[in-house]
């Protein structure tokens, strides 16, 4: 697939979309001041492009506040990355897993309950098969989020 080209107005409507992602169509063309039908098309020539691959939540402040985060850094065994990636997969607080250079193999974003949960999920990632270490961080405060 190639690189999709992104010009200003598609730019503005991905930035809409991450402000209020069930905005309708009709309220979407009346901030661009386009027609719907040119949104609708603008749309899904960005999701067969996979620019726009779905559509998601976002948890209210005050449930997210509630909740302990942690960035889990986890060192794996050779060979073992996909088997890995598919287990943290069926962890539900495991909310973002990237692929890393450097010392460690992979980082999972999880959150928990509470620093009780927090910790038996960290035993939890340390005890899959194929994993070598786990360092986590817990996060105090985000300070930019975009």
């Amino acid at each position: 697939m190639t690189k999709p080209i992104l010009d200003k107005t598609d730019h503005t409507l991905l930035a809409l979309l991450r402000e209020n992602a069930r905005a309708s169509t009709a309220e979407l063309a009346r901030r661009l001041a386009l027609s719907r039908t040119t949104v609708q098309s603008r749309l899904e020539r960005l999701e067969r492009q996979r620019v726009v691959a779905g559509y998601t939540i976002v948890v209210p402040d005050e449930l997210e506040a509630a909740l302990v985060r942690a960035h889990v850094l986890i060192t794996v065994a050779p060979r073992q990355s996909a088997a890995i990636e598919a287990a943290l997969r069926k962890i539900a607080e495991v909310r973002v897993l990237h692929s890393v250079s450097g010392p460690f193999d992979l980082i999972a974003i999880v959150a928990a309950q509470s620093i009780g949960e927090l910790d038996a999920l960290i035993d939890r990632i340390g005890a899959l098969e194929g994993v070598e270490r786990t360092t986590s961080a817990i996060v105090l405060s985000t300070r930019i989020e975009r």
